[in-house]
């Protein structure tokens, strides 16, 4: 009698433990963002210009050098911020200032950002300034979507392949 009972309260509480694992995996439902709304999403990493331009030295100093430094400029490592710009329909989405990483800041600036956006037709801008010009952008690019919701549109910046891309 004393076996029935133990594998009864057994039965018991795994069949309890099935239900409740049963129902929180699917209750309450999660929505990652609203109805009718879609997400552009914005990373890259992109290292700015030097901030003090390389200085090419002469033979007189490179022969001053130790045979194992020797080279035919004089570079520093910090790196100037790059700024970068995020429009929607003209409406300034993201606009920021991304400070060079590390700590000579001579990496790269990064940024990762998630936006979201209504559903439908848009004119998506983005501008990029990683040069020491006080005005205007380096790089810019316009692109007509059509984002239908739940969408993620990933906006991503490489330079050697001639800018922004949107995908």
């Amino acid at each position: 009698m004393r076996e029935l009972f133990k594998y009864a309260g057994q039965f018991v509480f795994l069949v309890f433990t099935m239900v409740f694992i049963g129902y929180f995996s699917s209750q309450p439902t999660y929505q990652q963002f609203p109805d009718g709304m879609a997400q552009i999403k914005m990373s890259f990493a992109h290292g700015g210009a030097r901030k003090i331009d390389c200085r090419k030295l002469t033979s007189t100093e490179i022969a001053k050098l130790p045979a194992n430094e020797r080279r035919p400029n004089n570079c520093t490592r910090e790196r100037i911020a790059v700024l970068v710009q995020l429009s929607l329909d003209g409406e300034l989405l993201y606009d920021d200032l991304l400070q060079a990483t590390g700590l000579s800041q001579d990496g790269p600036s990064r940024t990762y950002r998630k936006l979201i956006v209504p559903a439908g037709p848009h004119t998506i801008t983005a501008r990029l300034r990683d040069t020491k010009r006080t005005t205007g952008f380096d790089y810019e690019a316009t692109h007509e979507v059509v984002l239908k919701p739940f969408q993620n549109l990933a906006v991503d910046f490489k330079a050697d392949t001639g800018g922004f891309s949107f995908r």
